[in-house]
């Protein structure tokens, strides 16, 4: 994932704080603290073959893996919807890896709508990719709608027409890329004004080569980050720290819902910092998030059980779209 991406020297000079928040963020917060408000901390995906032997056992199959990932978080950004429209046969199954526990899908909009529709005839195309997320069922978390670094405010007319379009009984969030979304307070406003009176959330994507991106502006009372680290360079722990600063700042003035998503431009890394932002969490915030559990700290006859070595769990083959980036 290149987004943002910025080189080893330009990483060591960069300004990575978080900009304060915008005054309008105090008509979304109500400045009191809500009972059990809702904390999802997840990775970008969970067919990463770099993770076996770190916390999928050693021998895990790849049809696998989100055996293990659910029982290391509660949830997990989708990107395989993005790429592909499933039926609810297919979300099923997902679905079924989670049953029992607190774990959401947070599924993103098919780029046949947000990519290279420009949101023109796509009645079709929506009402299949819902059909199959709806098979989530309380398993699905926040859909987030991604459009292009091309898709600028002068097509903003389509997009917002489309977002009215789409059932309010489901949440949804929006990431904007193209930086005249942000050059202008004028275009801005208007897309915030809107998001809020649609109850359309805005996605934070913190990525160091685009802090425009970085915006910090809440349109309902939820956040959905997106966090791009740079392989646990020093810079990506002190960011972390911020996050969590603020993080708690918005818990002690009113935010509901959390979701967190870990991503970095090489995703080997990603279990750490996400363990490093669930400890700091759980330790500023009060909270008792699940960690992700590293191979190292499990007894070896249970990581024999786990991986299915030798067992006919251990057999078939992965759904690798998933796996594609952000």
């Amino acid at each position: 994932m290149d987004f943002g991406k910025l080189s080893a020297v330009e990483l060591k000079s960069a300004d990575l704080s978080l900009p304060p928040d915008p005054v309008a963020n105090n008509s979304i917060l109500t400045s009191q603290p809500i009972s059990n408000p809702k904390i999802y901390i997840g990775c970008a995906k969970w067919g990463r073959t770099e993770w076996v032997g770190k916390i999928y056992p050693e021998g895990t199959k790849e049809a696998r893996f989100l055996d293990h990932y659910v029982e290391h978080y509660n949830s997990i950004e989708l990107n395989a919807t993005h790429y592909k429209t499933y039926p609810p046969s297919s979300i099923q199954k997902w679905a079924d890896k989670a049953d029992g526990k607190d774990f959401i899908f947070c599924p993103k909009v098919p780029q046949t709508i947000s990519h290279y529709s420009s949101f023109v005839d796509i009645e079709d195309k929506t009402n299949a990719f819902l059909e199959g997320i709806y098979a989530f069922g309380k398993h699905l978390g926040p859909i987030f709608l991604q459009v292009s670094d091309r898709f600028s405010p002068k097509r903003k007319d389509a997009l917002l027409k489309y977002l009215e379009s789409l059932p309010t009984d489901l949440q949804f969030f929006l990431e904007v890329r193209n930086s005249d979304w942000f050059k202008s307070k004028e275009e801005t406003d208007a897309l915030l004004a809107i998001l809020r009176q649609l109850n359309v959330g805005f996605i934070i994507t913190d990525t160091a080569g685009r802090r425009d991106c970085v915006h910090m502006y809440l349109t309902v009372p939820k956040a959905f980050i997106r966090f791009v680290g740079n392989s646990l360079d020093t810079s990506d722990y002190c960011r972390i720290d911020d996050w969590v600063k603020r993080i708690k700042y918005w818990l002690e003035n009113g935010l509901r819902e959390l979701y967190f998503f870990m991503h970095m431009h090489d995703e080997t890394y990603s279990p750490e910092l996400s363990s490093y932002l669930i400890q700091k969490l759980n330790s500023e915030c009060g909270l008792l998030l699940k960690e992700p559990l590293f191979i190292s700290e499990l007894p070896s006859d249970k990581l024999k059980k786990e991986s299915g070595v030798g067992s006919k769990a251990g057999k078939g083959k992965n759904d690798n779209n998933q796996d594609k980036l952000f």
